[in-house]
């Protein structure tokens, strides 16, 4: 793979953050999927689910890692029973609810403040993903919302996915 990391900086609107999101994913996704392939469908009929959580540590990290080195906090404290992929996706932050048993969505969210520790928004990333086998039908994808309150990011995503 060649890895056309993102890029961010500091000044960067929520919206100019998910588009660079997106443009490293959309480059990324298919060549990470297709040479893990094997191995998580190996992985699929012992740990079920938790496979898309391997894809997801190979392909999400950097984008956390690039918006933090630009002064973006897009971590939070986590919690005693805190289950967490890709570096940053935690669970209790994610509803899963859409969609055919085969073409499933988790989206997950991820607040993202600025130098100062002000909200610029939230990222909520799509995940596409198979419950019948392993198998991601189409791109992950990040919606960009202004909300940073819980219940308002749940309701955005609601908006979003129904």
């Amino acid at each position: 793979m060649s890895k056309p990391f993102p890029t961010y900086h500091c000044d960067m609107t929520i919206e100019e953050i998910g588009a660079e999101g997106n443009r490293y994913i959309a480059s990324e996704w298919r060549a990470l999927y297709e040479s893990m392939y094997v191995q998580l469908t190996d992985a699929f009929l012992e740990i079920e689910d938790a496979a898309y959580g391997l894809f997801l540590d190979q392909l999400m990290p950097v984008v956390f890692e690039r918006m933090e080195e630009a002064g973006f906090e897009v971590s939070e404290t986590l919690e005693e029973n805190d289950f967490v992929i890709g570096k940053n996706l935690i669970f209790r932050n994610s509803l899963e609810k859409w969609g055919p048993e085969d073409n499933r969505s988790r989206v997950f969210w991820n607040v993202v403040r600025n130098k100062q520790g002000q909200p610029v928004g939230a990222l909520l990333t799509d995940i596409p993903h198979s419950h019948l086998k392993f198998d991601i039908p189409s791109a992950p994808v990040v919606y960009t919302i202004r909300e940073s309150v819980k219940e308002q990011i749940i309701q955005r995503i609601r908006q979003l996915k129904e």
